[in-house]
């Protein structure tokens, strides 16, 4: 949910009377530092970024057509949420490109436009590692693939 980082190092670290291993990755967009667990960092979503030849996959599946999605904000913000939290970057550009197609002909609820912003960060920051370009210009590659 953070989007795609760079592990800078391994440490031990004592949190609540228990000492436990974790990955500190750096995020690019946000100049965030966060860490996991590295004994459960498959469960909760760790994966390597994708390759250059996936991206550009992606890239285009977002210029297809959007997908079926419920008119009911609430439903649609709970299946879009289900998409994000699988980290899977096809699902994760999906609901940037149906976001951004539903804000076009109507505005979005509040949280639709902050799932919006917190989707394109993650799909930003992958493109930024994939790509190794600025978070200006893998912003304006999702505009002119959507």
């Amino acid at each position: 949910m953070h989007g795609a980082g760079v592990i800078e190092k391994i440490e031990d670290r004592k949190i609540l009377g228990e000492t436990r291993r974790y990955y500190v990755l750096k995020i690019p967009c946000g100049d965030m530092e966060v860490m996991i667990p590295t004994d459960n960092s498959g469960q909760i979503g760790i994966r390597s970024v994708v390759s250059e030849e996936h991206l550009t996959q992606v890239l285009d599946m977002m210029e297809e057509g959007s997908s079926v999605m419920p008119n009911n904000w609430n439903r649609r913000f709970r299946e879009n949420m289900d998409k994000l939290k699988t980290g899977e970057i096809e699902n994760v550009a999906e609901v940037v490109r149906n976001l951004m197609r539903v804000d076009r002909e109507k505005k979005l609820s509040t949280g639709e436009k902050k799932m919006l912003a917190n989707a394109r960060q993650i799909l930003i920051s992958e493109i930024i590692m994939v790509k190794n370009v600025d978070q200006e210009t893998a912003s304006d590659m999702i505009s002119a693939a959507v």
